[in-house]
């Protein structure tokens, strides 16, 4: 449906538009587990019978069900995030988006909230080959990645509350190495437009002035729109643009990945 968008509107004729190549397992094991990425391999609808142990082990089940296709599906996922993070390290562009990305809630050896591969995770290290310092910024209701690392800072703005994932109050802040790498801010019930455009942009000028990376990771997730019955926020399509136009920033590289 996006990329129907794209074209009806002539929007593709102010960008270059590439088919993503299909991560393999190896690429996706540079963070998951072997035996995570083994079982979505091996996993179909005609067989789960065969799977039911692993199915619990790895949390496919109820809002991670097994698909038609589900690791095809992970393999252009991710590998259009790692083939984004590859363009800006050869500085091919200065912004890249992947419209089947932010995967962001899959764990190392286990799925959960529909999503299998971390393709932000796999994209963040690819970046980090050529970056010292790379943010990565989560604007949905969901948060956690890179909580005990500190060449990457994570920034999320999300609802605090006993929904997925259950955690990310304020004093979570990274540990180990990490510790002070990790921000997150809670927010309130159906909070304003108006009041979280100004949040977000007095807490991302403070985070570019101190952290000053030279590449940024957005994951948009649609959980944050008004009207969306998981996230209960108010923004609007046009408040996530307010958002993405703190980041014009010269010699920046920066990676959009959108989940619907």
């Amino acid at each position: 449906m996006t990329h129907n968008l794209l074209l009806i509107y002539g929007l593709y004729r102010k960008m270059e538009i590439y088919r993503p190549h299909k991560a393999n397992a190896e690429d996706m094991t540079k963070y998951h587990s072997d035996d995570d990425i083994k079982f979505l391999l091996s996993i179909r609808p005609d067989n789960m019978s065969e799977y039911s142990k692993q199915m619990q082990r790895f949390n496919v089940c109820e809002d991670c069900p097994v698909l038609d296709g589900l690791f095809e599906f992970c393999q252009l996922s991710t590998g259009g995030s790692v083939t984004n993070a590859v363009k800006l390290n050869k500085l091919q562009t200065d912004i890249a988006v992947n419209w089947a990305g932010g995967l962001h809630r899959a764990k190392k050896s286990e799925a959960s909230g529909l999503c299998y591969v971390n393709d932000i995770v796999l994209a963040v290290l690819e970046l980090l080959k050529y970056h010292q310092r790379v943010l990565y910024i989560d604007i949905d209701i969901h948060h956690e990645a890179f909580y005990t690392t500190d060449p990457v800072l994570t920034v999320s703005f999300h609802k605090y509350g006993e929904s997925i994932p259950g955690t990310g109050d304020h004093w979570d802040i990274g540990a180990g190495k990490g510790k002070y790498y990790a921000l997150n801010y809670s927010l309130l019930d159906r909070i304003d437009e108006e009041t979280s455009e100004t949040i977000f942009k007095l807490v991302m000028s403070k985070v570019m002035d101190m952290f000053q990376p030279s590449a940024v990771v957005l994951q948009c997730g649609s959980d944050s729109l008004s009207g969306d019955p998981l996230g209960c926020l108010d923004l609007t399509t046009k408040g996530h643009a307010k958002c993405h136009k703190t980041f014009h920033f010269p010699g920046l590289s920066f990676c959009l990945s959108f989940i619907h």
